[in-house]
This record gives C-alpha cells, sequence and structure tokens, in this order.
C-alpha cells in the first residue's frame, strides 16, 4: 500500500513538473510574439514618423516655394501695370502721331504751291535788283526750280533752301563788297572793280582807276561818275578788302522816289 501511493505521488509530481516546463514554453513563446509585435509597431511607428517629416519638409518647401512664387506674381502684377502705363501713353503718342501725319499731309500741299510762288517772286526781285553777282544768284535760283520735281528730296528740304536763298540775299544788304567784272565803258570792254555798298550804291571803277560810274536803277544802266567821286570809291574798295578802316565814304545814291 505504502509502495502505491509513494508511485502516485511521485507521478502526480512528474505531471506536475510537466505541466510547469509547458506553461513555461507557452509563456515564453506569447512574451516572443508581444515583443516581435512590439518591435513591428515601432518599426511602423518610426516609418510613420520619418514619413511626417518628409511630409512636414516638403510643406515647408511647398510654402517658401509659395511665398517666392507669390513675390515674382506680386513683382509681374507691378511690372505688368507699369507696362499698362506705358503702353497708354504710346498709344497716345501714336495717337498723336496719326494725327500729325494726317496734319503734315495737308501742310505739303499747302506747302508746294507757296514755295514756287517764293521762287517766282525771289526771282522776279533779283531781276529788278542792282545787277551784282546776277548770274550767281539766278542760277541758285535756276537750280531751287529744278529741285522742285525730284522726288529724292522732301518738301521740308525744298522749303528750307528757299528759305536759305531768302536768307542770303537778305545778307547782302548789311555789308560793303567788291569783286572783279568786266563791263563795257565807252563802247570798250573793260576790266573794272565793283564796290557794292549794300543796297544803298554799286559803283565800278577801272582798274586804272581813270574812269568810274554807278548804277541806275531807273535807266536801268551803267552811268559814268565824275572824278570827284574817284579818292571814295579807291578808299570805299580798301575798306571791302580789310586793307583801310571804315570811314565816311561819298556814294553815288539815286534820290528817293515819293510814295504813290
Amino acid at each position: 500500500m505504502k509502495k502505491q501511493r509513494m508511485k502516485a505521488v511521485a507521478l502526480s509530481t512528474v505531471l506536475s513538473a510537466g505541466a510547469l516546463v509547458g506553461s513555461v514554453a507557452v509563456a515564453d513563446e506569447t512574451l516572443e510574439q508581444i515583443l516581435q509585435v512590439g518591435e513591428a509597431k515601432t518599426t511602423m511607428a518610426q516609418e510613420s514618423q520619418r514619413r511626417i517629416d518628409r511630409l512636414a519638409q516638403e510643406t515647408e518647401d511647398l510654402m517658401q516655394q509659395f511665398k517666392v512664387v507669390n513675390k515674382e506674381i506680386e513683382g509681374l502684377r507691378t511690372y505688368n501695370s507699369q507696362l499698362e502705363r506705358q503702353i497708354d501713353a504710346q498709344l497716345r503718342v501714336l495717337n498723336d502721331l496719326d494725327q500729325s501725319i494726317e496734319q503734315v499731309t495737308v501742310i505739303e500741299r499747302q506747302i508746294q504751291p507757296l514755295v514756287l510762288k517764293m521762287l517766282d517772286a525771289l526771282e522776279q526781285f533779283v531781276r529788278l535788283d542792282m545787277p551784282f553777282h546776277l548770274d550767281e544768284r539766278l542760277a541758285r535760283i535756276q537750280t531751287l526750280q529744278e529741285n522742285q520735281d525730284r522726288a529724292d528730296i522732301s518738301v521740308a528740304e525744298k522749303f528750307r533752301q528757299v528759305l536759305e536763298a531768302y536768307r542770303i540775299e537778305s545778307e547782302y544788304g548789311r555789308f560793303l563788297d567788291t569783286y572783279r567784272d568786266t563791263l563795257e565803258v565807252d563802247g570798250q570792254e573793260r576790266e573794272v572793280n565793283i564796290l557794292r555798298v549794300g543796297r544803298v550804291s554799286l559803283m565800278y571803277q577801272t582798274t586804272d582807276t581813270e574812269r568810274q560810274g554807278a548804277w541806275d536803277s531807273e535807266q536801268e544802266a551803267w552811268v559814268e561818275l565824275d572824278d570827284s567821286y574817284r579818292n571814295s570809291i579807291l578808299k570805299g574798295l580798301r575798306i571791302a578788302r580789310d586793307q583801310a578802316a571804315q570811314d565816311i565814304m561819298m556814294l553815288a545814291i539815286q534820290a528817293p522816289e515819293a510814295a504813290q
């Protein structure tokens, strides 16, 4: 009996020890699974944090890009606004130019007849004026008349040339002038010195100083002067050549006509 009890106790002890060992093995396996799950969650959490950090950085980068682009947009708006003002100003200028072109066309149509009339009047004036540098003056007018038919010269340039001719004619009345010419004196061609005192008097003296004369506008001819004018004409010739200081001269001047 005692032996059977002891066997029973021993068997019970063995069974308890086996059950304990089995429980420990199960507990170890469960703990391993728990640790693996924890590690997996940690890994997932780390990956999630990296994604969060990456998204946060991308968001920050996008925000910076947005700020830069926004500044560029503001700058472009300001630039476009300035361009719009410039374009408006240019459109106004173009409009003014269009109106000016239309006016220029009208003015050109009016200037051309005026230029022709001015040339005709200038030619008539030169032919009625004292005959000094006559060939040169008439040749200038003829050139201007020929230029009127040239298409390569603008109307403005033609007008300027005519005004220049008028200016030259005006200058003739302001200064003393002397030059050599050939005139008929006593039926013979003689070389003479011409003395012009503005448009007040036009006189000549032969190179030997023996004969002298003056232009008579009424007769439209040269008339002879007596010897009393010889020294005055000589003095005038020296003054015109800058060989003597300006001084009082006795000139042959026609008496003014009474106004009609």
